[in-house]
């Protein structure tokens, strides 16, 4: 089976959205993922995923100034191209994403471990880092109606 990380986090995700992040116990979850279907090594790799964003208030030293520009490494841009970048600098400035969880995202991106990450993958990232926290209904839902309405208008 090629499962990569995100199919398995993706299943969870829309598994489990409708419990508490931190209310599966994870011996339960690898349990489950295994008996669905998906490969040892993904299954680990998405759990420690989860341990990182659960982990990742601040993937970095400070926190970035609503003004401040992000300046990619050379290892972001090569895994995310530039509709990622212009994609995020977007859900920045539509008040989607606030610096600090910007961070977060790229941090998650970053720990998917896939060679390039495009829009569609970016976008199930941000809806797992905005459940995962707390008081971010309504950003949630906006990016939501975003993934879901931009998935409708690819199909028509």
């Amino acid at each position: 089976m090629s499962d990569t990380v995100l199919d398995v986090l993706l299943y969870l995700f829309e598994t489990y959205t409708e419990q508490e992040p931190e209310a599966a116990d994870q011996d339960v979850l690898r349990d489950e993922l295994l008996r669905a279907g998906f490969g040892e090594p993904e299954v680990d790799s998405a759990l420690d995923w989860l341990d990182g964003l659960n982990e990742t208030s601040a993937p970095y030293a400070g926190i970035p100034g609503e003004r401040s520009v992000r300046v990619y490494n050379e290892v972001e841009i090569r895994r995310l191209d530039l509709d990622c970048r212009g994609y995020l600098l977007y859900l920045e400035q539509v008040g989607i994403l606030s610096a600090a969880q910007r961070e977060v995202v790229i941090d998650r991106l970053m720990a998917l471990g896939s060679d390039t990450v495009d829009k569609e993958q970016l976008k199930w990232v941000v809806l797992m880092v905005l459940f995962a926290q707390p008081g971010q209904e309504t950003a949630f839902s906006r990016m939501e109606d975003l993934v879901f309405e931009e998935s409708a208008d690819v199909m028509h």
